[in-house]
């Protein structure tokens, strides 16, 4: 054979492994790898369900803090309306056949006149009592003066009048009717009645 033959055979023959080499190696490098296995697949499933529950975990907690809390506020705004009431509600007592406040009736008319004045809404109703001892008349008249007295120490110090009803009832309708000394004690005395705002009451500042 000739050298030129030979030569250009050894030539073909070399593209043609050349080129198969190439193919292998495309064929390889494209090779797709294995699919991913079902133990893979179930523990993605389920680190996305735990992520689903601690979302939904986390909302509840919320909620459930949201509802605590306002419970709380509205039983602690509960207690403190209650509070004021008990005290407009408290009764004012005087000495045998007088209408002149006490000390102690001063003192707790203050307190009555703080929450009165940091609430204009409120209107109560006083009425004067007396103990049994005397004329029906003159209890009448000594349980308005007492009414009168209370209402006057609340007006002189800010509240408007018509914010505060007074009546006697004398001594048709004592608190306590054993006859002694205590019971007429009990007996002397101014009630006060919460006639409008009562349930929007604010504590004074």
């Amino acid at each position: 054979m000739p050298n030129t033959t030979r030569t250009v055979a050894l030539a073909l023959l070399s593209l043609v492994t050349l080129a198969a080499c190439k193919k292998k190696q495309v064929e390889t490098a494209v090779t797709p790898g294995p699919a991913p296995s079902e133990t893979c697949d179930a523990a993605c499933r389920a680190a996305r369900e735990a992520a689903e529950r601690a979302r939904r975990d986390s909302i509840e907690a919320e909620r459930a803090r949201a509802e605590r809390e306002a419970r709380e506020a509205r039983e602690a705004r509960e207690r403190a309306v209650a509070g004021l009431k008990a005290t407009l509600g408290q009764k004012v007592y005087f000495e045998y056949d007088m209408a002149e406040l006490s000390a102690e009736g001063r003192a707790l008319l203050d307190a009555k006149l703080a929450i009165m004045l940091a609430n204009v809404g409120v209107r109560v109703r006083i009425t004067g009592h007396a103990d049994e001892r005397g004329s029906d008349e003159y209890n009448l008249a000594l349980g308005q003066r007492r009414a009168a007295a209370v209402k006057k120490y609340l007006t002189d110090r800010g509240v408007d009048e018509s914010r505060i009803d007074i009546l006697s009832l004398g001594e048709e309708r004592p608190e306590v009717t054993d006859g002694t000394e205590e019971a007429f004690r009990l007996n002397r005395r101014a009630e006060f009645e919460i006639v409008a705002g009562g349930d929007s009451l604010v504590p004074p500042r």
